[in-house]
């Protein structure tokens, strides 16, 4: 069913419990579409002040106070706490019946919101797979954001009717395959940024003055080619089985850079194992370049013995067991 066939959810006064970067932003896409925010919660400043930025004369006010006003409830806190939010508000009688409550967690179906669902609640997950500045472009980005949805079955409809009226594409996600889901763009996303960091800190060392425009158009392209082509995308001296470049890098990051190696190794070994699954590296390159790899791993230096790690004082050619890998 495309947009224009889903029926629009009626006028909904708007909650937000957690003001995160996530709730303020969803709670005004959902303003834009015609839905009325009535109350936020937040305890930091931070909070606060995205409230403030992105809800304007909407009032902070108690969880409990919240539920009280809004017929839907965005509940935007950290995933642990979530479970524990859900029996809170549910003991506390704070629920009303029919109540639309709407978490944005990625790991979470609607089985943590059992208790709320018990009191009388409507639950919904709805998990934007965007990352949040807690300012007003996340509303722009949310245009053709994919959602990950799941809800019961009669709640279905009006789920992707919301993520569409958000300007999102809704994503139907089955309940066992929530944590899945959530590894998968967590190993995608979260990790990216900490392997850019890592680089332009690399390119920082080496000299590079703007990282940051150097690695922009690599890294788009990269990406590019990686969406179009998974893992026909592979380039560079792993792909290759340049052992003795492999053997280089973690060198010089073992000298400028050590937190970085167990990393470099980790994301080398993958894609190695990928690389040659696809055909990509040649097996009879492999070889050298595992070896390199194994050798980082134990610490010693790579393409040469283990035991000749030890210190310099070493007999590498004499020291027993020294080619026996």
């Amino acid at each position: 069913m495309n947009s224009s066939q889903q029926p629009r959810p009626a006028r909904l006064t708007v909650g937000v419990v957690g003001a995160g970067r996530v709730g303020p932003a969803l709670a005004r896409a959902l303003q834009q579409a015609g839905h009325r925010p009535v109350a936020v919660s937040g305890v930091s400043d931070a909070s606060r002040r995205r409230a403030a930025e992105l809800l304007p004369d909407v009032p902070l006010v108690p969880p409990a106070q919240v539920l009280e006003h809004a017929d839907l409830v965005l509940l935007t806190v950290p995933d642990d706490a979530l479970p524990a939010l859900a029996e809170g508000l549910a003991e506390t009688g704070a629920i009303r019946p029919g109540q639309l409550l709407v978490h944005t967690s990625g790991r979470y179906g609607t089985a943590v919101l059992d208790p709320a669902r018990r009191a009388g609640a409507l639950p919904l997950a709805l998990h934007p797979a965007m990352t949040f500045t807690g300012t007003l472009v996340d509303v722009q980005r949310l245009a053709g954001c994919s959602f990950g949805v799941t809800a019961p079955d009669e709640l279905r409809l009006a789920a992707e009717a919301l993520v569409i009226e958000m300007g999102g594409e809704p994503e139907w996600i089955a309940e066992e395959n929530r944590p899945l889901y959530h590894a998968a763009l967590a190993l995608g996303a979260n990790h990216l940024v900490t392997l850019v960091a890592q680089s332009m800190e690399l390119l920082h060392k080496a000299g590079v003055e703007h990282p940051d425009r150097m690695l922009g158009p690599l890294l788009g392209a990269a990406l590019d080619n990686a969406l179009r082509s998974g893992d026909g995308a592979l380039t560079g001296p792993v792909a290759r089985g340049d052992a003795g470049t492999v053997a280089a890098h973690v060198s010089e990051l073992r000298r400028h850079a050590p937190a970085a190696v167990a990393g470099y190794l980790a994301m080398a070994r993958t894609t190695a194992d990928r690389a040659l699954a696809r055909g990509l590296l040649k097996p009879e390159l492999a070889e050298d370049l595992l070896g390199v790899l194994a050798d980082g791993a134990t610490g010693a230096e790579p393409g040469r013995p283990a035991d000749d790690a030890t210190g310099p004082d070493d007999d590498a050619f004499g020291a027993e067991g020294s080619t026996d890998r």
